[in-house]
């Protein structure tokens, strides 16, 4: 890249896709701070596998409360109008995240003062209805907010951030949007900085972000003191190649951060009135679009950006949305599936207190899709569910030594998860058990 080019970072997938998927956002809630060391396992195939290792810590809530760390993000179209993937939602409960506009949610205040609440208030009721813990995206922001005309709606237009003139507007939306939902105790703000990047200084803005998180911050605790909220819902891109805005400081195998991004969380932790949280989202895949060859080892990426915001700000770390796959990739089931199962070892061990599926629902012929067109669990849905009960805060982890890398397990004393990373059947040793894994295969093992 040209040093003296201007380029936009690319924002999420979800940012290059129709306006009419309206933006979106989930956010996190907090608490699974992994407590000591962690390490890489193997599993075995054994139906009650003795676990012979001693614990190296528990995954420890960050933040007061009775909360799933694991989940997934609603989006255009979710399960209240799929009525039939309801019953395997609620078979446990999950994080779910939902926008209050965009994703399924309609403008919530079309003119000032008038208030249409009928699709959020559907959303929420579907997350309680299946049981989940609800966590809302403060995102995005009605027209007349962002210069439109009162009463209109431009769904083109739903990535155009407020005006600053209308930061006070829309923290008063979301303080009443906090009074209709008092079960709601989990908040992120805003979504990838839209509509916050100074072009000519080739940076976001992030002092414009950070003036609209903190009113809204303020507003939100204003409501309930005991409200979570976080930010800066930055997606942390990388680069593969040299490139001039590549991070000197957060770099790995996996490739080098994008230090715009880095500089954009620094202010806002600098500069926030509070948080209790800090949500992220992110790619193994480089913006150069330099494919990497080993997709496992590309999720490197995941733990070394959680221990960089663990060591900058303290704070519990949520990944609203995460990504694994190129575009274009044509991965199995399978193969998408043990990606994913050991993204989620990575979010784990490296002490992240929550990640979300940014979640495509059931269609057909989506292979990763939550539930099919019938309804029926995926492999996606069944991987955040065993995670959200398997894996919750205070669970104890198990320190065992594998006997090959390419197995990439979990364990606690009730359950272990054991992921075959290549395409060719495998058996690994961990402790004293033994397991022979199919190509890609995750399986869940009870103790």
């Amino acid at each position: 890249m040209n040093p003296t080019t201007v380029v936009s970072p690319r924002r999420g997938r979800h940012g290059r896709r129709t306006p009419l998927w309206i933006i979106a956002l989930i956010a996190a809630v907090l608490g699974v701070v992994m407590a000591g060391t962690f390490f890489v396992l193997s599993g075995s195939n054994d139906d009650t596998p003795v676990i012979d290792a001693k614990p190296v810590g528990s995954i420890a809530g960050g933040l007061p409360g009775d909360w799933a760390a694991w989940g997934f993000t609603h989006t255009q179209n979710s399960a209240d109008n799929d009525p039939s993937a309801q019953p395997a939602l609620a078979r446990q409960s999950t994080l779910q995240a939902q926008h209050i506009m965009g994703f399924g949610a309609l403008n919530p205040e079309p003119a000032p003062g008038q208030f249409s609440w009928e699709s959020l208030d559907k959303r929420v009721a579907l997350i309680r209805q299946t049981k989940g813990v609800p966590m809302l995206t403060v995102c995005c922001a009605p027209d007349w907010m962002k210069g439109g005309a009162p009463g209109q709606t431009d769904w083109s237009h739903l990535n155009d951030a407020p005006t600053p003139q209308n930061f006070d507007a829309f923290a008063d939306l979301a303080a009443k949007v906090a009074k209709r939902y008092p079960d709601v105790k989990y908040y992120v703000v805003w979504n990838e900085f839209k509509g916050f990047y100074n072009q000519s200084a080739n940076r976001w803005d992030y002092e414009g972000y950070t003036t609209l998180y903190n009113k809204v911050y303020t507003a939100l605790k204003k409501v309930n003191k005991d409200i979570k909220v976080g930010g800066p819902y930055m997606v942390v891109n990388s680069f593969a190649s040299r490139s001039a805005n590549a991070s000197s400081e957060l770099k790995g195998p996996w490739g080098a951060a994008d230090r715009r991004a880095l500089d954009a969380i620094k202010y806002w932790d600098k500069h926030k009135k509070g948080a209790d949280f800090v949500a992220v989202d992110g790619s193994t895949q480089p913006e150069d679009r330099t494919v990497l060859t080993d997709e496992f080892a590309a999720l490197g990426k995941f733990s070394a950006v959680t221990r960089w915001l663990r060591a900058e700000t303290g704070l519990p770390v949520v990944w609203p949305e995460w990504y694994v796959e190129p575009e274009g990739a044509g991965w199995t089931v399978d193969r998408r599936n043990a990606v994913q199962a050991a993204a989620m070892i990575e979010f784990a061990t490296s002490g992240a207190s929550g990640a979300l599926y940014w979640s495509p629902q059931g269609s057909p012929n989506c292979l990763g899709c939550l539930w099919d067109a019938g309804g029926a669990a995926m492999p996606a849905l069944d991987l955040q569910q065993n995670f959200a009960k398997w894996f919750k805060p205070g669970t104890d982890l198990m320190n065992m030594t594998p006997s090959t890398p390419a197995v990439r397990v979990l364990a606690s004393q009730q359950k272990l998860l054991a992921v075959n990373t290549t395409d060719q059947p495998l058996t690994a040793t961990a402790g004293n058990v033994k397991l022979d894994l199919k190509p890609y295969e995750v399986r869940w093992i009870d103790r």
